[in-house]
């Protein structure tokens, strides 16, 4: 507060007295201070705020530091104090790899690759090599190995088995061996890190494996369950006793020549979990279909016999009381099955879904409406190659006649096509053929060798 003067006028605050200038007290408890006129004033100058410490410029990121504000920094015009809060804070930049080597990226891309590609690209780099042996990118493929392939020619002409690593990365459940013998199917075991028991499914094919060399291989490689011979001519019946195990779900021989009866004794006896059997031989009768037992009856869905050429309608009578349950049944080739056989197929099997009777060339028209009248879950019939199928000739020549008519009239289309010698409509659950998948089958009858089919939804051209 100001003194009053002589006169009575308020004192001014500071007067120059000698050379000093008397300053008021400061409301922060400093009190007075006095400086010599004319000397630097940056050091005792308490109005003013010391001098900001060098710094680098605050970032935008990151807040100012309390001990700054404390010490009389102010923060940018517009910035809020301690920093804007809702502001996240990055890391460091992140360095992503190229887009030829992302992982992320291939793993979407190779999807639209096929397996003969795959094997290409898996032969750019290190990177999509270690992406494309994925097992996921070949699930349900079989390599197919032939004896020659098994084996590299070293310099001194001495062979050594190749490396199958690559196969073992990728996974493969199952393999297709081509001309081999017992000493390579001995090889393929030793060499291979997962046949004893990452290996189901096994397929030779032209091979010149004996009982041995089977037995040793169904022994040793305890996970396989599906196996297929093909063209092995030097097994006998006695080495499928020897060597089935009862682990097998599917089993397909074809074009062995030592297989007969004796050789279907032993399936049914060793094989009470058999749900797939494909069998092609010649010399297989009447009697082999009686072999079968109810075990089999419960488990086996479906049952191919192709080109049976002694297989008669009292075969079909074995099979339909001995496998009740079956859904795929196929008598391609089984010349002597005449209409009668298909009339107790359609009786008895009423679960089939899929049926084959191509050249078969006893059937007729008759057999076709047995099976329109009673196979009403059939989604597929193949009359391929039949030699007189159904009466073409006739339901060519006009609408009237009795195949033609019976495929016609219950037809749910209002124009059915005759394309080619073939008809094609489509018939509800609950009329006529008795096939409907999704509202309807397809039916395909040509003829000229050109054949038939039934399938869900498509004709095929």
């Amino acid at each position: 507060m100001s003194s009053p003067g002589v006169d009575g006028d308020p004192k001014p605050p500071c007067l120059p007295r000698n050379g000093l200038v008397k300053l008021p007290g400061q409301p922060n408890g400093l009190g007075a201070a006095s400086i010599t006129k004319g000397t630097p004033a940056a050091k005792n100058r308490p109005c003013q705020p010391p001098p900001p410490p060098t710094l680098p410029p605050p970032s935008l990121a990151a807040p100012l530091p309390r001990a700054a504000l404390a010490g009389g920094l102010c923060p940018p015009a517009g910035l809020p104090l301690g920093g804007p809060a809702s502001a996240p804070v990055p890391g460091p930049p992140v360095e992503r790899p190229p887009l030829a080597t992302d992982e992320k990226i291939l793993n979407g891309l190779f999807w639209y690759f096929s397996a003969c590609e795959k094997c290409v690209l898996a032969q750019v780099c290190k990177a999509w090599r270690r992406v494309l042996y994925q097992p996921k990118f070949w699930a349900g493929l079989t390599p197919v190995l032939h004896a020659k392939e098994l084996y590299n020619v070293l310099p001194g002409g001495e062979k050594e088995f190749v490396n199958l690593q690559g196969f073992a990365a990728r996974g493969f459940e199952g393999f297709c061996l081509v001309g081999v013998s017992d000493l390579d199917i001995c090889e393929f075991i030793d060499n291979y890190a997962l046949s004893k028991k990452g290996v189901k499914a096994m397929s030779l094919k032209r091979s010149t494996i004996t009982d041995a060399g089977l037995e040793v291989m169904l022994e040793q490689m305890q996970g396989v369950v599906r196996l297929e011979l093909s063209g092995c001519n030097d097994f006998t019946e006695a080495g499928l006793w020897s060597s089935l195990s009862a682990r097998i779900t599917s089993l397909s021989v074809s074009d062995c020549i030592n297989v007969a009866d004796d050789a279907i004794a032993a399936i049914s006896q060793l094989l009470p979990n058999l749900a797939e059997l494909s069998l092609q031989a010649y010399h297989v009768t009447d009697t082999a279909l009686a072999y079968f037992t109810a075990r089999q009856g419960h488990s086996t869905h479906t049952l191919r016999l192709l080109s049976c050429w002694e297989i008669t309608n009292h075969g079909v009578v074995n099979v339909v009381h001995s496998l009740p349950n079956l859904t795929a049944l196929s008598l391609s080739g089984c010349s002597k099955v005449t209409d009668d056989g298909v009339e107790l197929v359609a009786e008895n099997l009423r679960k089939l879904r899929s049926l084959d009777l191509s050249w078969c060339p006893r059937i007729t028209d008759m057999a076709l409406e047995y099976v329109a009248c009673d196979l009403h879950r059939l989604e597929e019939l193949v009359l391929d190659r039949c030699a007189r199928p159904p009466h073409m000739g006739q339901w060519r020549a006009g609408p009237g006649e009795r195949g033609r008519r019976d495929l016609l009239e219950e037809c749910t289309d209002p124009q059915p096509e005759w394309r080619g010698g073939a008809v094609v409509g489509r018939w509800p659950r609950t009329h006529g053929m008795g096939w409907d998948r999704g509202g309807g089958a397809v039916v395909r009858v040509q003829e000229g060798g050109s054949g038939c089919a039934a399938g869900g939804g498509a004709a095929v051209g």
